[in-house]
C-alpha cells in the first residue's frame, strides 16, 4: 500500500468522524473463560490463546503470560502504527523490528512486598528500521507512531479502568 491508497481509504472516515465526532467512539472488547489450573483462554479473533502464571509467579512457562500479552500488544500496535505513518509520510522503510522490554518486580503481585508496585515499573520500546531515510524523517516517523499508537498513548496516560462483578449466570 502506498501513501495515496492510504488517503483513498481513511479520507472518508476522517471526513465522517470530523463531521460526526460519536460515528469515531468505537468500543472494543476482550473476554475470557476460566480454564483448568489457574489459567484461562482469551479468544483474540484469529486464534484462542490459553492464558496462565508466569514462571515468576509459579507457572511452568507452558501458557501464554498476560504480561507477555501486553508488551506483544504493544509491538504490534506500534508497529501498525509505524507503518501507517511511515506510509502517509511516503517514507519509505524496507523492513524493521520492534522490541519491547518491559519491568516487572514479582514481590508485588504475589503480596510478598506492600511496597512493591504491582505492574511493570518501566517499559523500553526500540525501533530498528531499515530505511534510506534522513534522521530527521526518521526522528518524524518515530514521534508520530509514538504519538499516535494506541497501546502505547493508553500505558503512558491516564485511563480509567472500572472494574465491575457481572450478575451471576
Amino acid at each position: 500500500m502506498d501513501s495515496t491508497e492510504l488517503r483513498r481509504i481513511q479520507q472518508p472516515l476522517k471526513a465522517e468522524y470530523r463531521e460526526n465526532a460519536a460515528a469515531a467512539l468505537v468500543t472494543l472488547a476482550a473476554s475470557s473463560t476460566l480454564g483448568d489450573g489457574v489459567s484461562c483462554t482469551v479468544a483474540t479473533g484469529q486464534a484462542l490463546v490459553r492464558a496462565g502464571l508466569h514462571p515468576a509467579t509459579g507457572g511452568d512457562g507452558m501458557l501464554a503470560c498476560s504480561g507477555d500479552m501486553l508488551l506483544q500488544a504493544l509491538a504490534a500496535c506500534a508497529g501498525v502504527t509505524l507503518s501507517a505513518v511511515s506510509t502517509a509520510l511516503g517514507v519509505p522503510v524496507n523492513s524493521g523490528r520492534i522490541d519491547v522490554e518491559g519491568d516487572l518486580d514479582f514481590r508485588g503481585t504475589l503480596g510478598v512486598d506492600r511496597d512493591a508496585p504491582v505492574g511493570f515499573r518501566e517499559i523500553r520500546v526500540s525501533f530498528g528500521l531499515d530505511t534510506a531515510a534522513s534522521d530527521d524523517e526518521l526522528a518524524k516517523v518515530v514521534a508520530l507512531t509514538e504519538r499516535y499508537c494506541v497501546v502505547l498513548q493508553s500505558l503512558a496516560g491516564p485511563v480509567t479502568v472500572n472494574a465491575t462483578r457481572l450478575p451471576t449466570p
